[in-house]
């Protein structure tokens, strides 16, 4: 796998996990709770997939080549974009409106 395809790979993979917790009622989709997820769920669930597409980045990187260390400036972006990654999520789920 190349550079290019890795990094989009990375991208997809984070698009679709930061808006999992926000587009089913299971943890993780697939632990049932029986009922609806508190938004305090639905945030952990968020910082867990956060490390986990940390994670495969990483592997992914170092199939690659060498992985270079991260500073706090990497983090200080890559959080705000996977939180950006959730807003159609989180929009779906709390600011639409539900016509009944």
């Amino acid at each position: 796998m190349d550079v290019s395809s890795a990094s989009w790979l990375v991208i997809a993979v984070a698009l679709v996990l930061a808006n999992l917790p926000f587009f089913n009622e299971s943890v993780f989709g697939f632990i049932p709770l029986g009922r609806d997820k508190p938004l305090w769920v639905r945030l952990l669930e968020l910082v867990v997939l956060y490390f986990v597409v940390g994670l495969l980045a990483r592997l992914l990187e170092g199939r690659i080549g060498s992985v270079f260390e991260q500073s706090k400036e990497f983090y200080m972006l890559t959080v705000p974009l996977f939180v950006t990654l959730a807003f159609p999520g989180f929009v779906v789920r709390y600011l639409r409106k539900r016509h009944h």
